[in-house]
């Protein structure tokens, strides 16, 4: 999974939080704020009821951190009426800056908490933006198994979008097929926020079996069933130009919803997928998934049909192609609009053999 860091992925993560199993000490940090403030959130709400939280949960920030023994300190009290206290420092990453004092020394400071935490404390450490600079901390956190420490990436386009999206239906109880999948990933694109917001819309309006269908992404999030990547890489695969030129000519004309660079990204990841099932053809089903990267029995299959229409040379020419596509789409080397550069690239791809 793309938010699969250190042995423990967002989902996961967040359902222990949920069934109550607490670790003493949580470093939640890198670029990806949304999963550092759920998290941070899930803890507090899980931990502590609305009454205990006025007497058994401290937040503080960075910038106000100027001696981190202050904070040790605080973790090593007992809660008052409660099972737990949380103590959250948000913003570690300005920790000791009020005083000039170096952010990772004192941020390594709590390696000595770490030896031996208290079990009745709740230690949220939160460090956005960035990879958190402490490692003689995070360190003493591996070593004495004292908590856990997550790292929260931006999710890259394209295939990690969908399996994130994938990962969150199932935790919600859903099911959703790829062509559904296909079409939130790519209407949506990498922002996490945006992706689960929609997910949890389709949630309260799916039937009594569950299932996130195109149907119902269509009536209630806008994006059509009949022109969207799923449908490109569809037509495409089956060298159906007549469709292909359909869905490129819906894009140009909803240009916003439909952006060029999640297109080529997700054109990227399709045939680099077909040129790897070329090179390992006739190896077992499960070497193949393994090779590809997929679950899927089905995406294996329609791959395997696909393959019949492009030859390795091909795919190998048609990922120049696209790599020259999406760099001139991002204006380097090339003032074309984006969309005439997709729609010459689909041509190309076409025209391949």
């Amino acid at each position: 999974m793309a938010v699969k860091k250190e042995g423990v992925t967002y989902i996961g993560l967040l359902n222990e939080i949920k069934a109550k199993k607490f670790h003493p000490i949580y470093v939640l940090h890198g670029e990806e704020g949304y999963y550092i403030d759920r998290l941070e959130e899930a803890i507090v709400e899980n931990a502590l009821t609305p009454d205990e939280q006025d007497f058994n949960l401290n937040v503080i920030y960075g910038i106000d951190v100027s001696d981190i023994r202050h904070v040790i300190s605080m973790c090593k009290q007992y809660p008052a009426m409660s099972q737990y206290q949380v103590v959250v420092i948000r913003e570690a990453q300005n920790v000791g800056k009020l005083n000039n004092k170096g952010n990772a020394n004192e941020l390594n400071q709590l390696k000595y908490y770490a030896a031996q935490p208290m079990g009745s404390t709740i230690l949220v450490v939160c460090n956005k933006g960035e990879a958190i600079k402490g490692k003689d901390f995070v360190d003493a956190v591996k070593k004495n198994n004292a908590g856990v420490v997550f790292r929260s990436d931006k999710l890259r386009e394209g295939r990690p979008v969908e399996l994130a999206a994938l990962e969150y239906v199932k935790s919600l109880g859903c099911t959703i097929d790829d062509k559904a999948l296909s079409m939130i990933a790519s209407n949506v694109g990498n922002d996490v926020s945006r992706l689960y917001t929609e997910i949890d819309k389709l949630k309260i309006l799916v039937k009594d079996d569950k299932r996130i269908t195109p149907e119902l992404i269509e009536r209630n999030i806008g994006i059509s069933k009949d022109y969207n990547n799923f449908e490109l890489e569809e037509a495409l695969a089956t060298r159906n130009a007549k469709k292909a030129f359909e869905i490129i000519n819906y894009y140009e004309k909803n240009p916003k919803a439909n952006p060029t660079v999640v297109t080529v990204s997700m054109l990227f990841s399709y045939f680099s997928k077909l040129l790897i099932y070329h090179t390992v053809a006739k190896k077992s089903e499960g070497e193949i998934m393994a090779a590809m990267g997929t679950k899927s029995p089905y995406r294996v299959k329609k791959i395997a049909q696909a393959a019949r229409f492009y030859s390795t040379a091909a795919c190998v020419n048609i990922i120049t192609w696209i790599r020259e596509c999406d760099t001139k789409s991002k204006g380097l080397r090339s003032r074309q609009d984006a969309n005439a550069l997709l729609r010459e690239l689909v041509y190309k791809i076409l025209q391949a053999r």
